[in-house]
């Protein structure tokens, strides 16, 4: 396994639970803007992190990362506010919320390491 495959794989199967889990929300106004916010956030990461790893430089890839990063951070808060507002029930959201945040570390130390490197 090529260094990275594990990120981006976890960050694949991370978008398909989004995809997943956007398809659970209510067919409601706010269901149908809060799905599609969290589609375009919680898949994002998974090809933004697979262009960075074909970065042209240190300093492009880091730049990449930091646009996973922001990604996942969106994906939190709209995830939080799928629960804060009982649109799912908490169980459902609890496995890929811890998901999240463990991605969002991850990223960031990559990107702290990346950094001292430059």
């Amino acid at each position: 396994m090529a260094k990275g495959d594990d990120i981006e794989a976890r960050l694949i199967d991370f978008a398909v639970r989004i995809i997943r889990l956007g398809n659970n929300l209510p067919k409601s106004r706010a269901g149908n803007h809060i799905a599609g916010q969290l589609l375009r956030s919680g898949t994002a990461p998974a090809a933004i992190y697979a262009e960075a790893r074909g970065a042209e430089s240190t300093k492009d890839f880091v730049h990449k990362l930091k646009l996973a990063l922001k990604e996942l951070n969106e994906s939190r808060v709209w995830l939080k506010i799928i629960s804060k507002s009982n649109l799912l029930p908490e169980e459902k959201l609890h496995l890929i919320n811890q998901e999240c945040d463990e991605l969002c570390r991850i990223v960031n130390a990559s990107i702290k390491t990346a950094q001292k490197n430059l």
